[in-house]
């Protein structure tokens, strides 16, 4: 009994290690997408930031995956906007942001049970705005 604890234990930090993702851990899950990039926008990648004109796989890099994807039509044309969420508490707590609570079963994505409860308010807290594959407007919450 004390084994098998042993290893749901191990096996458990194993999964939520592989579920972590910094911009280091996708540069090295990417290698040829950032030897091609300039070494500016390899130290903002690095650094976690995105700048105007990168593409989807820089920004994707950089951030990590999106937690809402919009499209969005109006007179200058298509554009693709990546949300980035954070998730309070009802005093208005913050509790975590989704992308590195997620986890993915079946092509779905889910969340924890104990992070899903009616009383989490969604935050948008970064908004990168995508047109013809490159990105025209940064916006960021600055409190």
């Amino acid at each position: 009994m004390k084994s098998f604890i042993s290893l749901f234990t191990v096996a458990l930090l194993a999964l939520g290690l592989a579920a972590c993702s910094t911009p280091d851990a996708r540069i090295q899950r990417n290698p040829e997408i950032f030897a091609r990039l300039t070494p500016a926008q390899q130290e903002m990648i690095r650094h976690g930031q995105v700048g105007l004109g990168f593409t989807p796989e820089m920004v994707r890099l950089a951030l990590g995956d999106a937690d809402r994807v919009i499209q969005r039509q109006d007179e200058t044309g298509t554009s693709e906007i990546w949300s980035y969420v954070t998730y309070d508490g009802p005093g208005g707590m913050p509790l975590y942001r989704g992308w590195y609570h997620r986890y993915y079963d079946w092509n779905d994505v889910r969340y924890p049970y104990y992070l899903n409860y009616p009383a989490r308010r969604d935050r948008e807290h970064f908004r990168v705005v995508f047109q013809d594959g490159k990105v025209t407007s940064i916006e960021q919450q600055t409190r």
